[in-house]
């Protein structure tokens, strides 16, 4: 296994349609390459506006978005082998067997696919209705290969969720991906708190307790009534953020990871060797 790994994020407000977009994630990976990135982690649904705001999306409608999604993976792995960088591209609308997913794909250095993520969680909320587009796919929480790294995916809704993530890390993830979009929404209050601090300290918990670095990229920008808020950030294995973006910044952050702590973390603390799972039958029911 790589002791350390270089890793970009490239955060980026949504153009007016979809081959633009596509052609900001490339000049973005291009760059991220520039300042030696290894892998490149785009936001979710990089590739159009956040659609889900309205509750009634025509079928019409994700079947165009779907149409784009074997042509946007093939540009992508051109950008991939061309720079020899892997790629954590974000997440698109994946139309498989009369189903639409919410799908990650990951591609390696040699332009290989090397998995697929579909979103296992689905909001049902206010200008989150991701529920009337998309069925909940189904994963194993195996990681992926990528640089000889083993890494999770998992998108957006599924970072307040503490199973995935630890199911990652029990089968052995070095690093978990988070690509997102999130933000204020007009006319909500945020009565239970700060949502973006919140946010961000429980995937800070997820990387202490699960000795595992996170990456979680998001988009910028206003969309209707979201106010994306950036701020996609790299937190170390003890939770400590290591690169943070701004609100309204766009562009890219390349950082190096270091893959030891994780072990030294893991074994110095006990974290995975004083658990009981005999006892925690109740989180599966």
């Amino acid at each position: 296994m790589e002791q350390a790994l270089a890793v970009g994020i490239a955060q980026y407000r949504m153009r007016g349609n979809v081959a633009e977009n596509v052609e900001v994630a490339k000049a973005l990976i291009s760059e991220a390459c520039s300042l030696g990135a290894e892998i490149v982690c785009l936001p979710e649904l990089f590739a159009y506006y956040y659609f889900p705001q309205k509750r009634e999306i025509p079928r019409s409608k994700l079947q165009e978005f779907a149409r784009y999604f074997t042509s946007i993976v093939e540009e992508l792995r051109e950008v991939c082998i061309s720079h020899e960088v892997s790629l954590v591209a974000g997440s698109l609308v994946e139309n498989h067997e009369n189903s639409y997913y919410n799908t990650s794909v990951l591609i390696d250095e040699n332009g290989n696919v090397v998995g697929k993520y579909r979103k296992t969680h689905i909001p049902s909320d206010e200008c989150y209705h991701e529920d009337s587009c998309f069925d909940a796919g189904s994963h194993d929480f195996r990681p992926f290969m990528l640089r000889g790294v083993e890494v999770g995916v998992l998108i957006c809704f599924d970072q307040w969720f503490p199973e995935p993530v630890r199911a990652y890390a029990l089968n052995g993830a070095k690093l978990v991906f988070y690509p997102t979009a999130i933000g204020w929404v007009s006319g909500i209050a945020q009565t239970e708190g700060n949502w973006k601090e919140a946010w961000e300290v429980i995937q800070r918990g997820h990387a202490i307790a699960n000795s595992v670095p996170i990456v979680t990229v998001n988009r910028i920008g206003v969309e209707d009534r979201i106010t994306f808020w950036g701020s996609s950030f790299i937190v170390d294995q003890f939770g400590s953020v290591i690169a943070r973006m701004g609100i309204e910044e766009e562009g890219v952050v390349v950082r190096r990871v270091d893959l030891r702590l994780g072990e030294k973390i893991r074994e110095g603390w006990g974290f995975f060797r004083g658990r009981r799972p005999e006892l925690y039958s109740r989180v599966t029911t």
